[in-house]
């Protein structure tokens, strides 16, 4: 397992954007964004392979969420636009286990978005 920092989350106006950046203490192959919406179970959102840059997203945030890394700098970015209600959640990013989005149970604090509308 390797500790993640997630950072960027906050309130924004349905419609609205934010970008998420997460930073791992140490290199690590692959890295997964999942989220908590209230009342629910921690789902899988995108995922990235820092070596080729292969991509997963989940069907819901296609077409209006990015993810980016870079493997120098163990970092990684989620970038969100076109926010809505559902989008609500504590988000987190976390080394994976298998490809695309089997996460290592080592979870950080996450970062909390919140869409008003």
């Amino acid at each position: 397992q390797v500790a993640m920092e997630e950072s960027g989350g906050g309130l924004v106006q349905a419609g609205g954007s934010l970008t998420l950046s997460c930073v791992a203490a140490a290199h690590t192959w692959a890295i997964g964004w999942f989220r908590q919406r209230p009342g629910q179970f921690r789902e899988p959102i995108a995922s990235i392979r820092l070596d080729d840059h292969l991509i997963y997203y989940h069907d819901s945030v296609k077409g209006r969420f990015a993810i980016s890394g870079d493997n120098a700098k163990n970092t990684v970015t989620l970038q969100m636009d076109n926010l809505n209600a559902e989008d609500t959640a504590v988000y987190y990013c976390v080394t994976l286990l298998s490809w695309p989005n089997t996460p290592f149970d080592y979870w950080g604090r996450g970062t909390r978005v919140t869409v008003s509308t």
